[in-house]
């Protein structure tokens, strides 16, 4: 299978698509979207996108993309321990308290908030399309004065030197990632909890819209493991909701729920029944 993850080489989700496919033809893609797009145009057989961090919430992009964009389902869920690192061009190692730029994916600059203000205080940011693209740009300027904050393996795969380990606000930092697929796939781990993931439209001028919706899942004791709003992008103040459930024997109860939300005047869609894979760090 050919599979899709966020590249270049040695980014997080090249190490989730390693371990998850060991076997199958990796395809390092430019931006999330690209991953998503590159399934939707059947370029690829699977996609593999962040979806949430520990530290720094949600990856709005893709939460935005799988709504608007994909009828993709989620087959899996894989959950990797991140540890970020700060790398510097061998050049620079002596000299690294005193770079002028520091470079990584948004989600990266977010969980290192407080390394970055005690150690590189004032330094300028700037966010790149991924970690391992910000290791690989530090690699090819060694004239800049400039970091990455990224994973280990992009330190070896770019030649790198780690100046600093685990600069991430928390210690137990984890990131989940949807794999996406219209084929059955096999990951060779032990799969753990089930879940089903809906989106969810609220009926207009509805008093208490919220709290009937939610009520459909808790009088059925419906287990919720995540609600997150996002804009609909089509006026102000206009929301949809994407939830996830722990769907274990509760298939029937589940489809009932969502029947009574569009009895209520709602909209559901599912993205997606799946298992959760624990990873290995990086």
């Amino acid at each position: 299978m050919r599979v899709a993850f966020l590249g270049p080489t040695a980014s997080f989700s090249h190490a989730v698509a390693k371990q998850a496919f060991p076997s199958d033809e990796l395809l390092p893609q430019n931006t999330i979207p690209d991953c998503i797009m590159a399934l939707e145009n059947h370029e690829v057989d699977v996609s593999i996108v962040p979806i949430e961090n520990t530290i720094e919430g949600s990856v709005n992009i893709t939460l935005d993309y799988l709504f608007h964009f994909s009828n993709v389902p989620v087959v899996a869920e894989l959950v990797l321990p991140i540890a970020q690192h700060v790398m510097v061009h061998p050049s620079n190692h002596t000299s690294w308290r005193s770079v002028q730029k520091i470079l990584s994916h948004p989600q990266g600059l977010a969980q290192c908030e407080k390394f970055l203000q005690t150690e590189l205080y004032g330094v300028e940011r700037e966010a790149t399309p991924s970690t391992a693209y910000a290791a690989k740009w530090v690699s090819e300027h060694p004239e800049e004065l400039s970091a990455a904050i990224a994973p280990k393996m992009a330190a070896l795969e770019y030649g790198l030197d780690i100046v600093a380990d685990n600069a991430q606000d928390l210690e137990l930092n984890q990131t989940r990632f949807f794999v996406l697929s219209r084929k059955s796939i096999n990951i060779s781990l032990t799969p753990e909890e089930e879940k089903t993931t809906v989106s969810v439209l609220l009926p207009n001028n509805l008093p208490g819209a919220l709290h009937k919706i939610l009520s459909t899942f808790a009088w059925r004791n419906i287990d919720l493991s995540k609600i997150e709003s996002r804009p609909l992008k089509t006026a102000l103040g206009e929301y949809f909701f994407l939830i996830d459930l722990l769907s274990k024997d509760q298939h029937g109860l589940i489809q009932n729920a969502l029947e009574e939300i569009k009895l209520l005047g709602g909209q559901t869609n599912i993205f997606g029944t799946y298992h959760v894979y624990r990873l290995s760090s990086e």
